[in-house]
């Protein structure tokens, strides 16, 4: 990556914002695209910011992405999306917009390039009759969320068949320091160090959790790979664990004294029982494996979470 011009979009979001940090660290050339210069107030990139060079662009609206092509990025990692599952439901039309127009918009804006990272989700295959989720499997999304991210698949994949360099990564939930407390490990971390009641669903359902590290090699292997143009790659670990489970795991790790209720919250209308996935094209195209165990991630969480949230 050393000098390589690289643009992220949604660099100033939680995996943006570490995928960021680590280009910059690799001595990379980074533009970040932004909604507004109000991302200079965002904590997550406050000790690279000077190193950053900035692109004011709404991916919603092509206009404003003219000068993209004078900028001729050679890697792009596209991470821009509306990402509240439950939320898209009733923001559907911001969800659609964002995630598959502005995916359209940004593509077409683009000039040539040596690799085009599409950022979709493990969302997209929705209710399966098997599990774990392999690439080969036809996606059934159930959320605009998932709809939008789809398409973006859908839009980036088909540039590639017109000779563009593209590679879709699938990541599994993602977790670790700097992710805002709208998602349930930090949300739970949060709460159980407060000592505050926690309200859950039964926590039947199952997910797998990756830590932030383990992610962003993935993305960055991704990248660099020759092999991984025209897949769609699963990045995840593998492991599931109910998020029963889970609640009471971070209880255990934080000694919190918090009491939870479950049952306590509905589930989501359209709620995806077991999702973990078959990461073995991650590990055969880009020789990664994640490194970071479940507990141990957790563990770092809660202590950035006590050294910078004043626990």
């Amino acid at each position: 990556m050393k000098d390589s011009r690289v643009l992220v979009t949604g660099g100033s979001g939680f995996i943006g914002s570490h995928l960021v940090k680590k280009l910059v660290q690799m001595n990379a050339e980074v533009y970040l695209l932004s909604l507004n210069r109000s991302v200079i107030d965002n904590v997550r990139l406050k000790d690279v910011w000077n190193k950053l060079r900035i692109v004011n662009a709404d991916i919603r609206n092509f206009d404003s992405l003219a000068s993209l092509k004078k900028l001729e990025p050679e890697i792009i990692f596209h991470l821009a999306a509306y990402h509240h599952v439950g939320d898209s439901f009733t923001h559907f039309s911001e969800a659609l917009d964002t995630n598959c127009l502005g995916t359209s918009n940004l593509l077409e804006a683009l000039g040539d390039y040596e690799r085009f990272v599409y950022t979709s989700t493990s969302e997209v295959y929705g209710l399966q009759s098997s599990i774990p989720f392999k690439e080969e499997m036809t996606p059934h999304p159930i959320s605009p969320y998932a709809i939008g991210k789809y398409a973006g698949e859908l839009y980036s994949l088909m540039k590639c068949s017109m000779g563009y360099p593209v590679t879709v990564l699938r990541p599994f939930n993602v977790y670790g320091p700097y992710q805002s407390v709208e998602a349930l490990i930090p949300e739970m971390i949060s709460d159980c160090l407060a000592g505050r009641p926690i309200k859950a669903t039964e926590g039947k359902q199952t997910r797998e959790f990756n830590y932030i590290d383990d992610t962003i090699d993935g993305f960055i292997k991704a990248a660099k790979t020759k092999a991984a143009i025209g897949e769609i790659i699963n990045l995840g670990n593998s492991e599931e664990i109910s998020i029963r489970d889970l609640v009471l795991k971070i209880i255990e790790l934080t000694k919190s004294k918090s009491k939870v209720t479950f049952g306590a919250l509905p589930y989501r209308p359209t709620e995806i029982w077991r999702m973990f996935c078959d990461n073995t094209k991650a590990k055969k195209i880009l020789s990664w494996t994640p490194k970071i165990g479940l507990e141990k991630g957790l563990s770092e969480t809660i202590l950035w979470f006590k050294q910078y949230q004043n626990f």
